[in-house]
């Protein structure tokens, strides 16, 4: 593990007549612990011997970079682990080199589900960590791109990694798992700080984007969102913060960032319903439609009625409910004509067997209908409330409650009083079944009072809704007796045929209904 650890120590010192070659060499030629070890004291005075040489020749600014030099990779490694000097011991000439060596260093990585393994190590890997968030966060100089390139490849080490199965998904695939606590990786306490040391990185005015772009590229950021399947709530939240700031920062890669989350939510809907992140997903998602300028490009209406609509069938809906609905709310926000373009979405994913779901589908509608315009709510009320009129009827009290608890919104009420001769033909049924046979105590008083509601609010309108109401109930109980007469009719018949061989039997049906 010594070995591997301080592999990444660079070799040799800078040379002063080309930086940046030098620094190139540094990171990507890492040396041996045996080769550090066979440059320790008779390197040292040799290299003191050929700062004296250059010394009486005049150059004295070498001598610095050549003490400076065999500071910064300590020849002695063989004894024992020594962090790198801090960077106020070096001059500014040095910094950005020393940085590369740190990082270069920071790309160890430890088994943290052990705690009694390298301890030394993770100790000096952590206040090497700390020591480059100070410096990043400090921004002395405009980073180098072999730093840049260094940063990333440490990032990526610690960072990117393939995530252990979810012991949850092999247990019982029919038990509902939301109520289970989420899973703490082990080793936060060291990742929080890269994650920390990465957002002050793109969010430093020292870096430039158009450097940075050739390494925090599409790969990069594929794997920035494949982190986002993490069960650690934690490593998510950073992981949000820091794709909004990579979003803000690199223009170039707006499109691709768009359309990667937009293949995650394809996925997650189509075909595993499977994904931990989905919330902040969707939570960066409602800052970029925020953003977007007027009048909306065909790409993001089509995003809203492919994924963001979409998005409302999976069972683990209630995860991410409330982004989702703030997504929405912004398109509708963005252009008003698009509201009744997610009722009728709603209505085609309308959870019809799952209570849960219906009442959340009940709250975003009444949002939706706080906004809509007369226009578009004229396109939908005749589905969207015989929709609602089999939920007001429905057995599940929340279900029913919710439904009902419309009539509290004045903007609503605004709404059907606009449109009364359509909605109440329909709602009406609804609320005489339901004030003659619910069960619930409180469902029946909230359909009295929607009852009253519309009595007061056309009082001709609701004496002809009864009327028409007491004439199909007659013609239905006409209809029911005379289909009654018929099969007794029918089984009379076959009392009196004998029963022979594979004569079919006539059996008295049952009296089935088809409820909504």
């Amino acid at each position: 593990m010594f070995r591997q650890f301080f592999s990444k120590i660079p070799k040799k010192s800078l040379k002063q007549d080309s930086p940046e070659l030098a620094r190139s060499n540094s990171f990507t030629q890492p040396t041996t612990t045996s080769t550090a070890s066979s440059a320790s004291p008779g390197a040292h005075h040799k290299s003191n011997g050929g700062d004296k040489d250059k010394s009486s020749s005049g150059g004295g600014r070498s001598n610095v970079v050549k003490r400076t030099s065999s500071a910064v990779f300590p020849a002695s490694v063989v004894a024992g682990i020594e962090p790198l000097i801090p960077f106020k011991d070096v001059p500014n000439a040095e910094k950005m080199n020393l940085f590369v060596s740190k990082v270069s260093l920071c790309c160890v990585s430890f088994d943290f589900t052990d705690p009694t393994k390298n301890c030394i190590e993770k100790d000096v890997k952590k206040q090497t960590l700390i020591e480059l968030l100070d410096f990043v966060a400090s921004a002395p100089m405009k980073f180098s791109e072999p730093a840049i390139l260094a940063m990333c490849r440490m990032c990526a080490v610690n960072l990117f990694r393939v995530f252990p199965p979810n012991y949850r998904s092999s247990s019982h695939h029919t038990e509902n798992n939301d109520d289970d606590e989420p899973m703490f990786d082990p080793a936060w306490p060291h990742l929080q700080i890269v994650y920390d040391l990465l957002l002050k990185f793109i969010t430093s005015s020292c870096l430039d984007a158009k450097v940075a772009k050739r390494y925090i590229d599409h790969s990069f950021i594929l794997r920035l969102l494949d982190s986002f399947d993490s069960e650690d709530p934690r490593e998510r939240e950073c992981l949000k913060t820091i794709l909004h700031r990579v979003y803000g920062k690199f223009m170039v890669h707006r499109p691709f960032i768009r359309k990667s989350i937009s293949n995650i939510f394809y996925r997650f809907v189509f075909e595993t319903e499977k994904h931990n992140g989905i919330a902040e997903l969707l939570e960066i998602f409602g800052s970029i439609i925020s953003g977007f300028a007027l009048p909306l490009k065909e790409e993001h209406k089509i995003f809203l009625r492919r994924v963001l609509i979409p998005l409302h069938k999976p069972k683990s809906l209630g995860a991410y409910f409330q982004q989702l609905t703030y997504c929405v709310m912004q398109f509708i926000e963005k252009e008003p004509k698009l509201a009744s373009v997610v009722i009728k979405g709603l209505l085609k994913f309308w959870p019809i067997t799952n209570s849960q779901k219906e009442v959340m589908f009940l709250g975003e509608i009444e949002e939706i209908l706080e906004s809509i315009n007369m226009v578009e709510f004229q396109k939908v009320m005749v589905p969207l409330f015989w929709r609602i009129g089999c939920c007001i009827n429905s057995f599940h009290f929340q279900v029913a409650e919710r439904s009902l608890f419309l009539w509290n919104n004045d903007q609503i009420i605004n709404l059907i009083a606009h449109n009364r001769h359509v909605v109440l033909p329909i709602i009406f049924p609804v609320l005489e079944k339901n004030a003659k046979s619910h069960w619930n105590q409180a469902v029946l008083n909230l359909t009295l009072n929607v009852r009253k509601m519309f009595s007061e609010m056309d009082d001709i309108l609701f004496l002809s809704c009864h009327a028409q109401f007491r004439e199909e109930e007659a013609k239905l109980s006409l209809t029911a007796e005379k289909r009654k007469e018929a099969w007794e009719q029918l089984e009379n018949l076959a009392r009196h045929q004998p029963i022979a061989g594979n004569t079919a039997v006539l059996v008295t049906p049952l009296s089935t209904s088809i409820a909504c």
